[in-house]
């Protein structure tokens, strides 16, 4: 009997520190002296965010879930091009500071000027810095300082949050 009151405690432990991410998540979405901005230049109703996303790049953008590593075809992009919001179309990072990483997540080294917004995310017992689309607010991923020079920035995205675009004519 022990065994299975470690184990439904271990789990009510898991759903209420994953319930309190997304509550706190939700706050901060609807709380302008939360962090975020209470409205951005693009904005839809959560339905509309259901039909214009497919349900893993909701889950990610709009949730901000997290897709498994080295799931997406982005890590393998080398072209030039620009990767911008999924959600709203906003370019975001230039394939001139894309890096490998070795995270499993398709990686930069700064984005694109006005581009992107930080925010401080507190969930899972650790202070990170959540990145989100200066635009939509769409979660992108986080930024982390131990990346490559010239910043010393690792911004870690989830490749379902992008979208790449060849260059026309080879430069980005």
């Amino acid at each position: 009997m022990a065994c299975s009151r470690r184990t439904f405690f271990r789990l009510i432990g898991a759903a209420s520190l994953a319930g309190g991410a997304f509550a706190s998540r939700m706050a901060r979405a609807v709380d302008p002296g939360a962090g975020a901005p209470a409205a951005y230049e693009i904005s839809h109703s959560d339905a509309e965010w259901h039909r214009l996303l497919t349900d893993a790049q909701y889950q990610v953008l709009r949730q901000a879930g997290t897709e498994r590593p080295f799931s997406s075809a982005l890590n393998d992009e080398h072209r030039a091009g620009t990767f911008a919001c999924a959600g709203c179309k906003l370019p975001l990072f230039s394939s001139k500071t894309k890096f490998d990483s070795g995270t499993g997540w398709p990686s930069f080294w700064q984005p694109l000027d006005h581009a992107v917004i930080t925010h401080a995310d507190t969930s899972f017992g650790m202070t990170r810095d959540e990145v989100l689309c200066r635009r939509c607010g769409s979660h992108l991923g986080h930024v982390f300082d131990d990346g490559p020079k010239p910043t010393g920035l690792r911004y870690c995205m989830n490749g379902l949050a992008l979208i790449f675009t060849p260059a026309a004519s080879g430069v980005s």
